[in-house]
């Protein structure tokens, strides 16, 4: 019953249906290129989804978010922007809000890698194939990766001249247009171009309140972009690529619904002027609330060469160049209160909120093969040039609002403690701690920082198998890696954070003061009592009024940080091929992925990050590599002629330091989990039936990933965020995940055809939040995706009906606490805990006309 996703016909097969040829075509001869080698896909070992065009543009598959639809066992979320997109493959993946970060999935186009997955997750343009390649994979791609690769081929330019059109309308306003123009610029060159823009109305409605914001609506679509390709083959033995690429992408994301509605939201209520939030959650509604604006003003652009020369050297021996210079830059405002009370927020400007990598990439292979043996040794050089500006300003409701949670903990022990104390007007508690006039403590620009990474990386490279008999392959892969890494952050506090600063200068006395305002009898108490009651509650008082963003103690720091690490990984693999049926194939590898530092503020108890919470800054915020054993045991098998193609993998995964990124309510946190393992089996299905021209693709995984039961930190441990970790699944790991498309393609009349498709993921339940808080547990659920094209049999044209997520199912993406909203404990159901989500997609749906002349 475990059968996996969609590896299905290449190019080469469509374009024989083009041409209408009669030769005989079988799902055997499947070609990819995993290993950096042309190779039958059932010759490869490596668990591999291999997914053609025709599928691609059938499912609407236009960035690799879209793409998870067709794989099990990958899942792809965005958070606080399209641009903080993360993939996972079998539970495993980076979360994407600290750009610190690299990816546990790689993500490469065209044979260039791009830094994070957020990077390149645009319009993809014109998709050739994607192959999603499970495991570690750093023996042949140029960037080593710890869980995965997703590597995404787009259409070179051919001697043929036509041009392709595309126009698509649908709901939300939806409308989009594309082009390519191909031409051959003589018997030695050729030229593409492709140009596509598109616009759509948004799907979640906002309410503003008294603004600045006033679009009311969010996760609205308006992209340009433009490619451009250079084909020149000077010799039969040399071929030069040159592509240029621009995308802007203007929209507004992201903005959040109420999946429970705490204890605090009353009083966000109270200094909104309408709602404030949800009145009652209500998550598949899609409506939020957001009186200031998500603007994202994306760009990214490149310019890349490949080169692959057949050289007179070592019988033939391909020499292949891939030189890249990328540029991506990413601006977003963001309402971090999630509602319409002015508490925090982000302006979309480039000095107070950017992401940008400045990226140059080297990569040298020389591939050649023997009657026994094939080979290939590579090198790969990086220079990544990482900026990030951060900020955090406080509107007028942030005092009164803090202000009023931090006097109800302050009252609860006064009382507690048997004493009288006046509850009247809480929002001015703050002001009577530092003696200051209410409202000027906390306002303005509570923070702004500046952090520049300069990230350089080396590594030598080789995969090489040894045809040992007819039947009998071993595979020696073999990998060394150097990662040089220097940070310089620097912090300032353009307000002065005076409310924290007149905390800091006598926190005892400051609420000695301030209780004394209120009534309460300090006097009745001996010193000792005194002393025992001002130490329980100036801690607490002293620590809300010193967060991140409003803490005196961080402004004018400056830090510089190194890290370098050299480490070995690798691979080895036997496949045995019984006939010409049966391969059956046996793994084990060494991944590694590079450490580096947070890029937030981050403080603790004592100034170590591993300590509980606390105002000291912490001036080293590295962490190591993380690194991943994995084994496999595979099948692949051939059917009914070829015809029918059914493949398996048992997998167990072991990860050291899995690097965790975790939203603690005010800042982003990295864990090093000791042990993480992940183990399962996938399973793929790939059907050309009897019936002419029905095909069917099916998959399902099951991946068991658990975190180690070991407490590194004191996070680990009740009351601390991350208590729930130990030995329980891991975040956006679905026990199963399945997909299944089925296609048929059928003629009617003297030149007609039609083409229909019907897709589906399926995902057992999970919990999409870092620290696994029952409040952020998604069910079960399944989306499909469907359409059907009417066209000419020459394919000159075809007119398409289709939609996204045809049953409008709505599905959390990331669940969080809402940020000052979860004062609570960590324990489930805790009442004064609000929490929030990013949701996917409603159903869209539409019409698209293609053309090609």
């Amino acid at each position: 019953m475990a059968l996996a996703a969609c590896v299905a016909m290449p190019a080469t097969a469509q374009e024989a249906g083009e041409e209408e040829s009669e030769s005989a075509t079988t799902l055997a001869g499947l070609v990819v290129t995993a290993q950096k080698r042309e190779e039958v896909l059932q010759d490869v070992p490596i668990s591999i989804t291999a997914l053609p065009e025709q599928l691609l543009q059938d499912t609407g598959v236009r960035d690799v978010k879209d793409l998870q639809v067709l794989v099990p066992g990958l899942t792809v979320t965005s958070t606080q922007s399209e641009a903080q997109t993360t993939a996972r493959i079998r539970g495993i993946g980076t979360v994407g809000d600290n750009p610190g970060l690299e990816s546990s999935v790689g993500v490469v186009i065209d044979g260039v890698y791009r830094p994070r997955n957020g990077v390149g997750f645009g319009d993809l343009g014109e998709i050739e194939r994607i192959e999603v390649l499970k495991g570690p994979q750093g023996t042949v791609f140029g960037k080593n990766t710890s869980a995965g690769v997703i590597n995404v081929i787009t259409r070179r330019p051919d001697y043929n001249t036509y041009v392709d059109g595309e126009l698509t309308v649908g709901n939300y306003g939806a409308l989009g247009v594309a082009g390519t123009f191909n031409s051959a610029l003589g018997d030695n060159s050729a030229m593409r171009v492709y140009a596509a823009k598109r616009k759509r109305d948004g799907w979640m409605d906002v309410h503003t309140g008294n603004g600045p914001r006033r679009e009311d609506e969010d996760y609205d679509q308006n992209f340009h972009s433009l490619r451009g390709q250079l084909l020149l083959e000077p010799t039969d033995t040399l071929d030069i690529n040159f592509i240029a690429d621009f995308t802007s992408r203007e929209e507004n994301c992201c903005t959040a619904v109420t999946l429970v509605r705490g204890g605090t939201a009353p009083l966000v209520d109270a200094l909104a002027p309408d709602e404030g939030v949800s009145p009652v959650a209500d998550p598949e509604a899609r409506q939020a609330w957001g009186n200031r604006g998500t603007e994202q003003d994306i760009k990214d652009k490149g310019l890349s060469m490949e080169l692959n020369w057949e050289t007179p050297w070592l019988g033939g021996a391909t020499l292949t160049s891939i030189t890249a210079q990328r540029d991506w830059d990413a601006i977003n405002g963001l309402d971090y209160d999630y509602s319409t009370a002015d508490i925090i927020y982000r302006n979309a400007d480039e000095d107070e909120s950017l992401i940008a990598f400045d990226t140059f990439t080297q990569e040298l292979r020389l591939t050649g093969s023997t009657d026994s043996f094939d080979w290939m040794v590579g090198g790969f050089y990086s220079d990544e040039d990482l900026k990030r500006n951060d900020s955090y300003r406080m509107g007028a409701a942030y005092e009164p609002y803090v202000s009023t949670l931090v006097f109800q903990r302050v009252a609860a022990g006064i009382t507690a403690a048997g004493l009288p104390i006046d509850m009247s007007n809480p929002a001015t508690f703050f002001s009577q701690v530092t003696g200051q006039p209410y409202g000027t403590g906390f306002a303005g620009l509570g923070a702004l920082d500046r952090y520049e990474q300069d990230a350089k990386s080396y590594a030598l490279f080789t995969n090489n198998t040894w045809h040992a008999t007819d039947a009998l392959d071993l595979t020696l892969g073999l990998r060394y890696t150097r990662e040089d890494k220097e940070l310089d952050s620097r912090y300032s506090n353009p307000n002065g954070s005076p409310g924290c600063a007149a905390a800091l200068a006598n926190p005892a006395g400051g609420v000695a003061q301030a209780l004394l305002a209120r009534g309460v009898p300090l006097g009745a108490l001996t010193p000792a009592q005194q002393a025992a009651l001002l130490g329980q509650l100036a801690p607490q008082v002293v620590g809300f009024m010193c967060l991140p963003w409003a803490n005196a103690l961080q402004a004018g720091r400056a830090t510089h940080q190194e890290r370098e690490e050299k480490e070995w990984s690798g691979t080895l693999k036997a496949a045995y091929r019984w006939n010409d049926q049966v391969m059956t194939y046996a793994s084990a590898a060494r991944g590694y992925k590079a450490g580096g530092f947070n890029f937030d503020r981050v403080q603790s108890a004592d100034g170590q990050s591993s300590s509980g919470a606390g105002i000291i800054p912490v001036d080293d915020t590295s962490f190591p590599g993380e690194f991943v054993d994995s084994y496999e045991l595979g099948a692949k098998t051939t059917w009914m002629e070829g015809n029918l193609l059914l493949n398996a993998t048992l997998f167990h995964q072991t990860y050291e330091d899995f690097q965790l990124n975790s939203f603690l309510g005010t800042s982003f946190v990295v864990r090093s989990i000791p042990e993480v393992v992940s183990k399962g089996v996938d399973t793929e299905l790939l059907w050309d039936t009897p019936l002419e021209g029905l095909m069917l693709q099916a998959g399902l995984t099951y991946a068991d990933t658990r975190y180690g039961d070991e407490t590194p930190t004191a996070d680990f441990v009740f009351p601390g965020s991350l208590y729930k970790l130990p030995g329980s699944r891991a975040s956006f790991a679905p026990l199963w995940s399945g997909s299944a498309s089925v296609t048929y393609e059928w003629d009617f009349g003297g030149s007609l055809m039609g083409r229909f498709n019907l897709g589906g993921k399926y995902m057992s339940d999970f919990n999409t939040g870092s620290d696994l808080d029952a409040e952020k547990a998604q069910e079960a659920y399944a989306v499909f995706n469907a359409r059907l094209g009417i066209g000419s049999r020459d394919r000159r044209w075809m007119v398409e009906l289709w939609g996204q997520n045809i049953f409008d199912e709505y599905y959390t993406q990331v669940a969080f606490d809402a940020p000052l909203q979860a004062p609570g404990s960590p324990a489930p159901g805790d009442p004064l805990n609000s929490y929030n989500g990013f949701p996917g997609a409603p159903a869209t749906y539409g019409v698209t006309l293609r053309v090609h002349y």
